[in-house]
């Protein structure tokens, strides 16, 4: 090997690894979690249509974190839960780009939690998860939870893997 090549071989390296450590920096500062969209709920204090992420990682309880606040909810005070899905064309791409786009559907995955708080009062959050998370989100519910998930309807059955 010429002193070229391998100059080129030591540079391809450290560009790839500078690429790597880029791309790794947003997903190290985005926390535990799963990114959902939290849609609404009857705790005071949560401010309805805000990015939250959903955190598994304790043992006791999930926790939700939103630029308003924290919800935590006990495993074990969760009472119901329910999967559904809100399917809509897309009329604006079709008009914009194809009519190609009249053939899918945009699909939403919506959760509803129901929970019995420290007061004993009993409340719900519903929020909105991607589609690359909601089947992880149903099963870690699921197990950690001991309850089976409710599905809307049949699409909402295949969709999460039910």
């Amino acid at each position: 090997m010429n002193r070229s090549s391998v100059l080129r071989s030591v540079l391809r390296s450290v560009l790839l690894l500078g690429i790597g450590f880029l791309l790794a920096i947003p997903a190290a500062g985005a926390g535990p979690g799963v990114k959902t969209l939290l849609i609404g709920g009857t705790p005071a204090g949560i401010a309805a249509k805000s990015t939250a992420r959903l955190d598994f990682t304790s043992d006791g309880e999930m926790v939700f974190r939103c630029s308003s606040g924290e919800i935590r909810v006990s495993y074990q005070k969760v009472n119901t839960l329910e999967y559904g899905q809100s399917v809509s064309r897309r009329y604006a791409a079709a008009f914009l780009v194809s009519p190609i786009f009249l053939l899918s559907k945009a699909r939403k995955h919506f959760v509803t939690l129901g929970y019995v708080d420290s007061e004993g009062k009993q409340q719900v959050l519903v929020f909105q998860v991607g589609k690359g998370d909601i089947r992880m989100v149903l099963a870690g519910l699921e197990a950690r939870t001991g309850r089976r998930v409710e599905y809307q309807d049949d699409e909402a059955r295949k969709a999460g893997g039910g």
